[in-house]
């Protein structure tokens, strides 16, 4: 079985290699595969067969394939899908590129439950996930059937979420997670990869770092005290919860020295953008990636999962980790499984006699909601089929869903009652609760509204050392637009932080200083010693002269490298073309920065950013005459595309087209109607084609969905004002913002 096995992998490797020419030992040095590892580790090899980990991507054959090929048909958006056998090839007939029906081999499997996806071959190297998966679980619960993920849309050939386009590639999207030691190896000349691996899943040296020297030294007739490992997982030795009788809380017996388990974890249970392939085991996660902060569209204000994010931002808010409490406490690493079945886990270390009874989850104790992880770990759905459970260990606080809108567990079960009902329930049982851990709920979302009163909110979070990293990085992050005096002052403190996420907010926040400022502040930080902030500065810098970085010109340099290799691993991307481009115009290359915008609009026919940005370059370069082809054909009815109609609006303004640009703009506010400025920009130019009574009535939309826009709030004042009429509560809302302004 082993042999077996080994000669799998030794086959992989072989054909990736073979595109670029490279041996195994040339571009992945160090690496000798798990099966290496399984002769002193027999245990822990074993345990690991089978786990998520192992079954992560295999190559297809009768023990890796899940789905039906039978011959099994499927319709999806009228296109018909067959799945089947050509004698040992596991095929499927699809539409490809252009739409058209064709045959393709499975290359891979990819993932094993509670769904498995196929990966089918491109030209270019390019490996890409079939937007049909198998429903893995069992026949009773839903299971054993062929899906769509993406049902509500059901994509053709040419858009973003078909499986043949950019957004589901794996050398790209998957990658770098379900295998080891992945290094992606895009070529921009050919537009082709040459992606390869030290082992096709997540073997032993994903987490534990390339064995040859700890093999090596395990060969040796006498060895010394030193294992030769990149990285040792000991923050369990010896290690102990015992109850606090002061709290009643469990407390780490040792304080947790280091979080290198952690962060090796979070390289891929986060959101988050990779920034080395030069990967160091047990470095700070943002030193090999750049984590999300708790931003809009993928948490909720309260810091809850909204969008895909995986688990590692909301472990960072919760008590659990400021505890000290690591992944391994509850999940077994090699396994994957829980280290116990249902409330066991918790209970290892939570008193049962406290917890563990009616008067505390208040439900029958047989029941679903009675266990922790019903109140404490609300599940999202992802993919279709696969529930995924909030690790942020919060308080249920249905009162935040009454004031704020975010979810609430109990609602998640008792969906036909309210908030209100909620949380006057949870108020009748513990009318002295603790509210919880997070505290940044109100202050987010009150940054989120433009609130007068987030300015104070944000400050007194990001200044609570006791509050999480992560959350403390967002209020920071926040604050950019609150920038005055005061935060400014305390924006330079955080720049010190001992937090890396609070140290890159702060730098980002800084970076609309003036230049000599700016670069007085931000130069030092390109010595930091976590690369996310390093870029982060070298972003904010890029744009100032030479003087301006004085002694740091040097280390903006060497910076600016580094800073420039991270982009080139997104180079197959619009967005990764779009940030190098930005980052040219900076440096004042426009012709490079030109090439870049030009190249993600290939990759990405009508990405929205590098349209804009290419279009205010061209303008800027007094070539208007292009700017008619470029806007050309605008899709009227796709939102991604309102900042495109918006640029086209007021370059045409200055066009002096008026009627054109006034229609365009229209259109920007009617596709993005959440958009303050959009909105409000409509209305003064329906204001000034003298559409007065137009412009009173979209600026009152605006301000309906976005109650404390300045602009939008002076607008609807002064042209009230100018009518005769009396301005109502936008007047109220503009002074208190103003208060704010004159006492920052």
């Amino acid at each position: 079985m082993l042999k077996a096995r080994s000669s799998r992998i030794v086959v992989v490797l072989t054909w990736l290699l073979s595109v670029s020419g490279a041996s195994a030992s040339e571009v992945h040095q160090g690496y000798v595969g798990s099966t290496a590892c399984a002769e002193c580790h027999a245990a822990e090899f074993a345990a690991w067969r089978g786990s998520h980990h192992d079954r992560a991507m295999e190559v297809p054959g009768e023990d890796s394939v899940l789905g039906n090929f039978s011959g099994v048909e499927v319709t999806f958006g009228g296109v018909t899908s067959r799945f089947y056998r050509d004698g040992a090839r596991y095929m499927v007939r699809t539409d490809g590129p252009g739409g058209a029906l064709r045959d393709y081999a499975v290359k891979y499997t990819f993932g094993v439950d509670p769904l498995q996806q196929y990966l089918l071959e491109l030209p270019g190297g390019r490996l890409q996930a079939l937007g049909i998966a198998w429903d893995s679980r069992p026949e009773g619960q839903g299971g054993q059937r062929w899906f769509h993920l993406y049902p509500d849309v059901l994509p053709k050939a040419g858009e973003r979420l078909h499986w043949t386009a950019p957004d589901q590639n794996w050398n790209h999207m998957c990658a770098e997670c379900h295998s080891t030691d992945l290094l992606k190896r895009y070529d921009a000349a050919t537009d082709s990869f040459a992606t390869s691996y030290a082992e096709v899943d997540v073997g032993c040296e994903a987490c534990h770092g390339p064995g040859r020297d700890h093999v090596a030294w395990a060969g040796e007739a006498s060895r010394d005290a030193d294992p030769r490992l990149a990285i040792r997982f000991e923050a369990r030795d010896g290690v102990t919860w015992p109850t606090d009788p002061a709290t009643g809380k469990p407390r780490r017996s040792v304080p947790l020295a280091g979080d290198g388990e952690v962060a090796t974890c979070a390289r891929c249970h986060s959101r988050r953008g990779r920034l080395t392939e030069a990967y160091t085991h047990g470095a700070p996660v943002g030193d090999s990636h750049r984590v999300a902060l708790l931003e809009p569209g993928l948490y909720h204000a309260d810091g809850q999962v909204l969008d895909e994010v995986y688990v590692y931002g909301s472990f960072l808010q919760s008590r659990m980790h400021a505890a000290g409490v690591t992944c391994s406490d509850c999940h077994d690493p090699h396994t994957q499984r829980l280290r116990a079945e249902g409330d066991g886990v918790c209970l290892a270390c939570h008193d049962g006699a406290r917890y563990a009874i009616a008067a505390h989850h208040h439900h029958l104790p047989t029941s679903d909601a009675a266990r922790c992880v019903g109140c404490h770990m609300p599940a999202t759905t992802y993919m279709v089929v696969d529930p995924r459970r909030d690790h942020g260990f919060r308080v249920p606080r249905p009162d935040l869903t009454v004031d704020l809108g975010t979810p609430n567990a109990c609602n998640g079960c008792h969906a036909d009652r309210d908030a209100t009902w909620a949380a006057a329930q949870v108020g009748a049982w513990a009318p002295n609760a603790a509210t919880g851990y997070q505290r940044h709920a109100r202050a987010l979302h009150a940054a989120r509204e433009g609130r007068p009163s987030a300015r104070a909110a944000l400050l007194a979070v990001a200044r609570d050392d006791g509050q999480a990293g992560i959350a403390r990085a967002s209020a920071v992050a926040a604050l950019g637009a609150w920038l005055d005096r005061e935060v400014a002052r305390a924006l330079v403190q955080w720049l010190e932080d001992p937090e890396p996420l609070v140290r890159r907010a702060a730098v980002e926040a800084l970076a609309v200083l003036p230049p000599q400022l700016r670069g007085e502040l931000l130069a030092p930080r390109l010595n930091d010693p976590v690369r996310e902030v390093r870029h982060a500065a070298v972003s904010a810098l890029a744009v100032l002269p030479a003087a301006a970085l004085g002694k740091n010109d040097a280390t903006f340099t060497t910076a600016l490298a580094d800073y420039r290799q991270a982009l080139a691993l997104d180079a197959d991307r619009p967005e990764g073309q779009l940030r190098l481009g930005v980052l040219l115009a900076d440096l004042g290359d426009l012709d490079g920065a030109e090439k870049a915008y030009r190249r993600a609009l290939e990759i990405e026919p009508g990405y929205p950013p590098a349209l804009v940005n290419l279009a205010d370059l061209l303008r800027v370069a007094g070539r208007d005459a292009e700017l008619d082809a470029l806007f050309a054909d605008l899709p009227v009815d796709d939102p991604e595309m309102a900042v495109v109609h918006h640029a086209r609006g007021l370059w045409l303004i200055r066009q002096k087209r008026n009627d054109d640009a006034l229609s365009a703009i229209g259109t920007a506010a009617r596709l993005a109607p959440e958009d303050a400025r959009f909105g409000y920009v409509y209305a003064v130019a329906l204001h000034g084609a003298g559409e007065v009574d137009a412009a009173l009535a979209e600026v009152d939309r605006v301000l309906a969905v976005n109650p404390w826009d300045r602009d939008s709030l002076a607008a609807a004042v002064l042209w009230r004002q100018q009518r005769g009429e009396p301005p109502g509560d936008a007047a109220v809302r503009l002074l208190e913002l103003q208060k704010v302004a004159r006492g920052r």
